[in-house]
């Protein structure tokens, strides 16, 4: 086995990173600096410095990068309508290249030789991952245990972190792996591995059961300026703290659960239950500003590109060229995206009451069943044109095959029944 100086290790505190850190000294000789991203862990990073000492690292690194996330990772994926398989709102998956490049600033001023991170085998994140990993620092050497060791499940990892004495945030009766950020909770592993298991309700942790939320509905406005969320309920705010109030107000009411099997990069199917309360408002209340912002070709174009952005995200290819240039798309196309969204929550739902802008393209006196402002005269000649090629897939089809003696009512009827198949 090859030998490494110096290894930066991803590291978040959890089952996997925790044991990494000595498994990396025993079997590598190296150094470990553990890397930790603070995306919205929110409690999950307090004393990490002191544990990641303890296992072994030579070095810790704890960087606050909360603000950046939301700005320039959730937001921009956010303005793009990108929804895997049109459930996962990609909370894990956008986390993923900042901590990366964080990582490889961090191994970089440090003199390492080698990344590591705790990414199975089998999951997305090894490949999300690896790719940044290739497209800033492909000089470095990639570790990756889970494809190394002869652990092979998370209780041989449990026992393999009790012979050692590293305390860990799992046990064998809460076997979930969790994902946490500011964007969404994840839960996978353990019992949710059948897919026919009905999630506990003590497995939830951002937002209450919608049968137990509160009796009387709750309103929020969302104000966007270009596609992007700058204000709650008229208060202006940083991109973080926009998703944290709105994670709150959403929690409350049971609002961003969502219990879904996705199919993974690597082709295996895999179940997961999402919380993600401030992201199901923001997305739910930016398509609803879109509606009355963009024209028709634009909104249908930007649903299009929206499918091909979010596989882009959740295969982990965000240092693309084909991501940027979504980007760039997707900055022309919302520009106009301005205005308040106002939506009502009532447990576990989400309506929407409200769409205000200055630039809208909805007009009431087009939009009325009063016909002032139109002349309805104009649409004989549209509807004729705009079906000169159905009638002229029906002559082709129908009328050489029709005995031109026949009444006319039976040619009409024929062409009903080819019509009907």
């Amino acid at each position: 086995m090859k030998t490494y100086k110096k290894v930066a290790l991803a590291y978040s505190g959890g089952l996997d990173t925790s044991i990494i850190i000595p498994w990396l000294k025993e079997n590598y000789g190296c150094e470990v600096v553990a890397v930790a991203v603070d995306v919205g862990q929110a409690e999950e990073t307090a004393g990490l410095a002191e544990k990641a000492y303890r296992t072994g690292a030579c070095d810790f690194h704890l960087i606050d990068a909360k603000e950046e996330f939301a700005r320039d990772f959730l937001f921009p994926v956010l303005k793009a309508g990108a929804i895997y398989e049109k459930d996962y709102l990609l909370g894990t998956s956008t986390a993923r290249p900042l901590i990366a490049r964080k990582q490889v600033e961090i191994a970089l001023a440090t003199g390492c030789d080698a990344l590591a991170h705790g990414c199975t085998g089998k999951g997305n994140d090894q490949v999300r991952f690896e790719l940044a990993y290739q497209a800033l620092a492909p000089e470095l050497a990639v570790i990756a245990p889970w494809r190394e060791w002869d652990i092979v499940s998370r209780e041989d990892a449990i026992d393999y972190a009790s012979s050692r004495g590293i305390p860990v945030p799992v046990t064998k009766k809460d076997p979930y792996s969790r994902d946490r950020n500011l964007w969404h909770l994840s839960h996978e592993g353990g019992p949710l591995e059948d897919p026919s298991f009905e999630p506990e309700a003590s497995m939830f942790k951002l937002t209450v059961d919608p049968m137990t939320a509160p009796d009387a509905p709750e309103k929020v406005a969302i104000t966007f300026d270009a596609g992007v969320p700058v204000a709650v309920n008229g208060a202006a705010m940083s991109p973080a703290a926009i998703v944290i109030a709105l994670n709150e107000i959403a929690g409350r009411n049971g609002v961003g659960r969502v219990d879904l099997v996705e199919n993974r990069l690597v082709g295996i199917k895999s179940r997961g239950v999402y919380e993600t309360p401030g992201g199901t408002l923001l997305v739910t209340a930016l398509k609803a500003l879109e509606s009355i912002t963009l024209d028709r070709d634009s909104s249908h174009e930007k649903e299009r590109i929206a499918t091909r952005y979010a596989e882009l995200v959740y295969f982990g290819q965000w240092f693309s060229p084909l991501k940027e240039a979504f980007d760039a798309f997707v900055d022309s196309i919302t520009a106009k995206v301005t205005g308040t969204i106002t939506l009502k929550l009532y447990k576990g739902n989400t309506t929407i009451i409200g769409r205000i802008s200055p630039n809208s393209l909805y007009s009431e006196e087009l939009a009325s069943f009063n016909m002032t402002g139109y002349d309805a005269r104009d649409a004989a000649g549209f509807i004729r044109v705009f079906g000169l090629p159905t009638r002229g897939r029906n002559r082709i089809a129908v009328d050489k095959n029709l005995d031109d003696t026949l009444p006319a009512d039976e040619v009409t009827a024929a062409r009903l029944r080819k019509a009907a198949g």
